[in-house]
């Protein structure tokens, strides 16, 4: 189902975005375009008054310690600023991904607000798909969208495990992730001729 499809007005909705985007050392952005493609989907919820709840995971952070330099470097805080201006929206920041400070956040967030929620790797729970993990994040919001493509082939709890606790009209794919969708299908099925394919990436 795609999220046009759903009944979003006035609703908290949570998006599982896909921001793994790269940072330097002083960490400013260096190349924005993940979050770029992201904007159709949650400019289209903040139209419908929603109250839009962003959750992603950044890099691969190893030292989960409170203190440790891993949860300074990949921090999604680092990523609010430019949030707030391709959005046009000011950005809520909780500095956790489950627990009553996330719950307060998300129940005092207003329609046509954004929460970003931390890292969701910071939890050892996420990649390895605990459903307890992703029950909690679902409870944040009334629907779920995915649209994170590049990270969709993990069955992560936010990407895989947490679809599970929304009805079936409450939970659906984004703008971005239809789109990625629609062009592996016309590739895949009616391709047009003659037919080059460039592959490439760290991960091929």
């Amino acid at each position: 189902m795609n999220i046009q499809d759903i009944n979003i007005k006035d609703k908290k909705v949570l998006i599982r975005v896909d921001f793994n985007v790269p940072l330097n050392a002083e960490r400013n952005i260096t190349d924005d375009t993940r979050m770029v493609k992201a904007m159709p989907t949650i400019k289209y919820a903040l139209a419908e008054g929603a109250a839009v709840i962003l959750c992603s995971h950044l890099g691969r952070p190893k030292d989960l310690n409170p203190k440790s330099d891993d949860r300074i470097k990949f921090s999604l805080s680092h990523l609010v600023f430019h949030l707030s201006e391709l959005s046009g929206t000011k950005v809520h920041f909780v500095d956790d991904t489950i627990g009553s400070e996330v719950v307060d956040a998300s129940n005092t967030l207003l329609g046509g607000e954004i929460l970003l929620l931390e890292n969701t790797r910071f939890y050892n729970e996420e990649k390895a798909g605990d459903a307890d993990f992703a029950k909690s994040m679902s409870e944040l919001a009334d629907v779920y969208i995915n649209d994170a493509f590049g990270s969709a082939h993990r069955a992560h709890a936010s990407t895989a495990i947490i679809a599970q606790f929304f009805d079936k009209d409450k939970r659906g794919f984004g703008m971005l992730m239809n789109a990625e969708l629609s062009n592996a299908r016309k590739l895949s099925q009616s391709p047009e001729k003659p037919v080059t394919a460039i592959i490439g990436g760290a991960k091929v």
